[in-house]
């Protein structure tokens, strides 16, 4: 869930930036960002259970059937009990959404708007993306 809406907003970020900056083709670069964000949060969560799963000592046998989606869960399951696996279950869950947010900064960055790499380029335009989401709530009087 909390990757979904980390998507939406990257991908209206992106193409608000790509209008902005009259970049040719805004679509083709929201459809390629929304790739690769899919695609680096997939093999990330992959990534984050194989982790857990051998941290957690390998308790399969031949009825285990580990399911890839549920990293949150883990916290109750052989040895994540605690602070320590609060932790490793909260950045599990949080680490793939947020590596793909900053590769598609990157992407937005370097390539689409062809500007150096900078903390105000990386992340430059979302404080208007917010405002300009405001603003559509607004009720004209």
């Amino acid at each position: 869930m909390i990757g979904a809406l980390i998507m939406i907003f990257s991908i209206l970020w992106v193409y608000q930036s790509a209008v902005r900056g009259k970049v040719s083709n805004p679509i083709i670069w929201v459809i390629g960002c929304a790739a690769v964000f899919f695609a680096s949060q997939t093999l990330l969560v992959w990534g984050s259970v194989d982790i857990l799963e051998t941290m957690r000592g390998g308790e399969a046998d031949a009825n285990y059937e580990r399911d890839l989606s549920s990293i949150g869960d883990r916290k109750n399951m052989g040895g994540f009990q605690g602070a320590k696996g609060t932790f490793i279950s909260v950045f599990m869950e949080l680490m793939p959404p947020l590596v793909g947010f900053l590769v598609i900064a990157i992407i937005r960055s370097k390539f689409m708007l062809r500007e150096p790499l900078s903390m105000g380029n990386l992340f430059g335009g979302l404080k208007e993306m917010f405002q300009s989401i405001k603003q559509s709530f607004k009720v004209p009087e």
